[in-house]
């Protein structure tokens, strides 16, 4: 079964940096792409950063030369470092790995708030 197990999060104030980090425990070797996701109160889910197997990223364009993903294949644990925080960040983060197979998988979610 796998399981991943988000950290990181909290509160910040505008112009911090946070970083999260999602371990996969269970996890096989086949994992297409990691990846974070977020979810703000009244708004759709939106993708904020995916890293393939191959190692190419993309990144949401609210986030880009702010946010930076990274992962660790030895360890199935993906990483996004969040810096000069804004407002408008403030959201669930929800990390996700899905495999080769077609199945999908979400961590808990971390909370991040970015308010002064």
């Amino acid at each position: 079964q796998v399981q991943l197990v988000e950290s990181g999060g909290g509160l910040v104030q505008p112009g911090g940096s946070l970083n999260l980090s999602c371990a996969a425990t269970g996890a096989r070797s086949n994992i297409n792409t990691r990846g974070w996701y977020r979810l703000a109160p009244g708004d759709q889910r939106e993708l904020v950063a995916t890293i393939t197997s191959d190692g190419r990223t993309a990144y949401a364009h609210s986030v880009k030369g702010r946010f930076t993903l990274s992962s660790d294949s030895a360890v199935n644990t993906v990483y996004l470092q969040m810096n000069n925080l804004k407002p408008d960040d403030t959201a669930v983060y929800y990390c996700n790995f899905r495999f080769f197979d077609g199945n999908t998988y979400w961590g808990q979610g971390a909370q991040v708030t970015v308010s002064s």
